[in-house]
C-alpha cells in the first residue's frame, strides 16, 4: 500500500506541475472541451502534459519493455492490436484473446495514464506500453534502459482528415460544436494541433531511429498496409518473439494479421458500442470513434488540390535534409 507520506508527496508533485501548466502559452481553436498547451515546442493537453511531466519523474523503463509510440490518428490500434496478438499468441487463440471484447487502447495501456494496468499486463508477461508523447518527452529511463521502440507515421494528409473527423466525432458526442475542415486545416498546417507540429513528432522519432536502428523502428502506416505479413514479421523479430518456422508454415502471422484487420475489429460489438475511459471526464470516448475507415489516399475526397499542394510544401521544407520521404 502507498503511505501517507508518498501520496502527500506524489500531491504536492501534480500540484506543481498543474501550477506550472497554467503559465504555459494555450490554445482553443479546434473546438475541444479543454486549452491546449504548448511545452517544449509541442501542443498537449493538460491532462497529457501531467501524464507525462509524472512518467518523467516516476516510470522506470526496463530492458525488456516495448514501448509504442506515435501521433494520433497514425494506426496506433492497429500497431497495438498486431503486438499484443504476437506477443501474447501462446497464451490466448483466436477465440479467447483479449482484443475479442476489450478496445486496443485498453489492452496496451498509455505510458500517461494507465500505471496500474501497465503493472498488471507486465505481471502477465505483457511487456507492452504505449504514447503519443514526441521522442524529446519520453522519460529518461526509456532511453538509458535500452528498450525497444517502435514508432508508426502516415502521410500528413490522411493524418489530418483522421485527426479532423475524430476530433469532430468527440465533439459532437459532447454536444460541443466542430470547427470547420478549411479552419482545422490552417490549424494543422501551422503546427496547432494536438502533439503538434506532427512533422516535428515524425521527426524526432526518425533521427533516433537513424542513431538507434537496433532500439527504436520506425515504420510508415502505408507500408504496413501494402504488406503486413511482412512487416508483422519484421516487427515481431525486433520485439524478440520471433515467429518460429513451424508457425509460418501453420499461417500463424496470417492469422493475427486477419484479426487485428481493419474489418474484423470494428465489426466488433465492443468497438461498436464500448467506451474508453469511461467515467474519466474530457477523457472518455466512445470506441467506435477509433474506428473511421483505415484507408490509403482517403484524403482526396476531402482536400481541395490547393490544400494537398501547401501540405506536399510543407511536408517537403520540413523533411528537408532528413532522408525521410511522406
Amino acid at each position: 500500500m502507498e503511505s501517507h507520506l508518498e501520496k502527500r508527496n506524489g500531491d504536492v508533485l501534480q500540484q506543481s506541475f498543474k501550477e506550472m501548466i497554467s503559465t504555459l502559452p494555450k490554445e482553443n481553436r479546434w473546438g475541444f472541451l479543454e486549452d491546449y498547451y504548448q511545452y517544449q515546442g509541442f501542443w498537449i493537453s493538460p491532462s497529457f502534459l501531467q501524464g507525462a511531466l509524472s512518467a518523467q519523474q516516476q516510470f522506470q523503463a526496463q530492458p525488456t519493455d516495448v514501448i509504442l509510440c506515435s501521433s494520433l490518428r497514425t494506426g496506433t490500434g492497429w500497431l497495438k492490436s498486431l503486438t499484443f496478438a504476437t506477443i501474447t499468441r501462446t497464451s490466448y487463440n483466436d477465440s479467447t484473446t483479449p482484443l475479442l471484447h476489450t478496445l486496443p487502447h485498453d489492452v496496451v495501456p498509455f505510458l500517461e495514464f494507465d500505471h496500474s494496468q501497465f503493472s498488471t499486463n507486465l505481471h502477465l508477461g505483457i511487456p507492452l506500453l504505449a504514447t503519443h508523447l514526441p521522442y524529446s518527452f519520453l522519460p529518461k529511463s526509456i532511453i538509458d534502459s535500452g528498450c525497444k521502440i517502435i514508432y508508426i507515421c502516415r502521410d500528413p494528409k490522411d493524418t489530418f482528415v483522421s485527426l479532423y473527423h475524430f476530433i469532430a466525432g468527440h465533439c459532437k458526442s459532447k454536444n460541443a460544436q466542430p470547427i470547420q475542415l478549411d479552419e482545422a486545416f490552417e490549424l494543422f498546417y501551422e503546427g496547432v494541433s494536438p502533439f503538434g507540429p506532427y512533422w516535428d513528432h515524425v521527426l524526432g522519432y526518425w533521427k533516433a531511429s537513424l542513431e538507434h536502428p537496433d532500439k527504436l523502428m520506425f515504420l510508415k502506416y502505408e507500408e504496413l498496409v501494402e504488406d503486413t505479413v511482412l512487416y508483422l514479421k519484421k516487427i515481431a523479430e525486433f520485439m524478440g518473439y520471433p515467429f518460429s518456422s513451424e508457425e509460418q508454415q501453420q499461417g500463424v502471422p496470417e492469422n493475427i494479421v486477419q484479426l487485428c484487420s481493419f474489418d474484423n475489429l470494428s465489426g466488433l460489438e465492443v468497438n461498436k458500442t464500448g467506451k474508453h475511459c469511461e467515467g474519466q471526464g474530457n477523457l472518455e470516448m466512445e470506441n467506435n470513434i477509433f474506428f473511421r475507415k483505415g484507408k490509403v489516399g482517403d484524403w482526396k475526397n476531402y482536400l481541395t488540390t490547393e490544400m494537398a499542394q501547401r501540405f506536399d510544401q510543407r511536408t517537403m521544407q520540413k523533411l528537408s535534409g532528413s532522408g525521410l520521404s511522406l
